[in-house]
């Protein structure tokens, strides 16, 4: 059973956990510059849990934490965001989560970001009705390289 909560101070440990996974990291491509800093993840999570305009939940999977989603305002529009314990891919995670966030999170249009060959990630959004509007491009501190990133948007 696939349950969204309120992040507890507990959550961060596993959190933290999960962000120290290389190949997570590569998939995920933008992450932190270095992962294994406690230091930098707990500011970055205060300023996370201490923004009143950031809808954020932990994701509980058979009663253990399995990640975070959360969605934050770049600009005008809303962008949501996750991150699951990489030892739990593939088993309909993410995509019950997504689901159940988008219920909670009602704002319109919601943008989401995925580097283009995340296509596991990107084939959830679309599944709940994500379209592309844009590409953008970065420099991805786990991978070393400007990598290209797909703009999608939920109406």
């Amino acid at each position: 059973m696939i349950t969204l909560r309120a992040v507890e101070p507990s959550d961060l440990d596993e959190f933290f956990s999960h962000q120290l996974d290389p190949s997570a990291n590569h998939m995920a491509a933008f992450s932190a510059k270095n992962p294994s800093d406690r230091g930098v993840f707990d500011h970055h999570w205060q300023n996370i849990l201490n923004d009143p305009t950031v809808t954020v939940r932990t994701i509980v999977a058979d009663g253990d934490v399995v990640g975070s989603i959360l969605a934050y305002h770049d600009g005008e529009v809303p962008e949501i965001s996750y991150w699951i314990d990489k030892a739990r891919w593939g088993q309909g995670i993410t995509t019950a989560a997504v689901g159940l966030f988008l219920e909670e999170f009602t704002d319109r249009p919601l943008r989401a970001r995925a580097v283009i060959d995340n296509t596991n990630s990107i084939r959830i959004l679309e599944r709940y009705g994500f379209t592309k509007v844009g590409e953008t491009q970065g420099f991805a501190n786990a991978r070393g390289a400007v990598m290209k990133e797909l703009v999608l948007e939920l109406r």
